[in-house]
């Protein structure tokens, strides 16, 4: 035979040499969940290995990361006091603002990335304001661009809106503009999927809604053309990067989109994930390391440019080792 692909899987070295996917540290962002209070680090049941800090501990964990090679977060606020109209997103001491100034100016080499939503300071744990029962649209935009205009303020170096409310980016952008902010740059979390996979995170974060769900805004996980749809307006709004979440179920609608778009692909892995690798490793039935490899290299493979993921720190750890990259 002329033709023998096994060939080039001869040896480690050959295998790295033509290895098609490649991960680089930068392309690396950690979720970090901010607590109001002080002296705060509470490791989060659903999630072994993962904590709610206050502004004054996070930065063990800043430090920790920078050590790894690991320069990007991403800020997700547990605010004391709730409300019907999520007044702490947008307070100008809440606890995400407060966190982005001792951030920047303790960790100045830290990219502060920050979501952008209502769920976690809503009293009924929906991603905007209610009229009645539903979310009211375009009542929800106002306050979601004044969230990202006073997380810009604070010092955030990206804003990443994830409530899938309808054009809430053009609203984002506009007012960001309007304010001098034109070189913050926006992740949108365009392809958000309604999943199971989010359990975990809401009981870190405490966002569970107190009625209903959000199927009316998330998006059905039964289709694919609606996340291309949804991809494609928000880059017209002005979306610099498009995210995928969740990602290891969904590297189908990271490849699709790759393939259409012409601006960074981002893929959340969330924390059921994490948390089913956690548990399947704590019970003996998986290799921990090797399956955190193995999707974080799928993801990639997929086509995205740029990975969310609470194991950020430990990939690095096995860039380094040569394990995965």
């Amino acid at each position: 035979m002329r033709i023998r692909p096994r060939r080039l899987r001869n040896g480690e070295t050959l295998r790295k040499m033509v290895r098609e996917t490649r991960i680089d540290v930068s392309s690396l962002i950690y979720p970090l969940f901010v607590k109001e209070g002080k002296g705060v680090m509470e490791e989060i049941p659903t999630m072994p290995g993962q904590y709610r800090y206050s502004a004054d501990t996070m930065g063990r964990k800043l430090e920790e990361l920078l050590k790894a090679g690991v320069s990007a977060v991403m800020f997700f606020g547990i605010p004391d006091h709730k409300d019907e109209v999520g007044s702490g997103a947008y307070a100008e001491d809440g606890v995400i603002q407060k966190a982005l100034a001792r951030a920047k100016k303790d960790y100045p080499e830290t990219y502060l990335i920050t979501d952008v939503c209502m769920c976690e300071y809503t009293s009924h744990g929906h991603c905007g304001v209610l009229s009645g029962r539903e979310v009211d649209n375009d009542e929800t935009l106002k306050l979601l661009a004044n969230t990202a205009l006073s997380h810009a303020q604070a010092g955030a170096d990206m804003v990443a809106p994830s409530d899938m409310m309808d054009g809430r980016v053009a609203a984002v952008r506009s007012l960001l503009d309007a304010r001098g902010y034109c070189n913050t740059p926006i992740m949108s979390y365009a392809v958000k999927y309604a999943s199971a996979f989010y359990g975990p995170f809401r009981e870190a974060a405490g966002s569970a809604p107190a009625f209903g769900d959000r199927k009316s805004y998330q998006m059905d996980y039964h289709n694919s053309r609606e996340g291309m749809k949804e991809a494609l307006l928000d880059i017209e709004e002005g979306a610099d990067i498009i995210m995928v979440k969740p990602a290891t179920a969904y590297l189908d609608m990271v490849a699709r989109i790759k393939e259409r778009v012409h601006v960074p692909v981002a893929a959340y892995s969330v924390s059921g994930e994490y948390a089913m690798i956690k548990a399947g490793a704590r019970l003996g039935y998986i290799d921990e390391e090797k399956i955190i490899c193995e999707t974080a290299a799928c993801a990639f493979r997929a086509g995205c440019d740029v990975y969310l993921t609470y194991y950020a720190e430990e990939i690095a750890g096995y860039i380094r080792e040569g394990k995965i990259g």
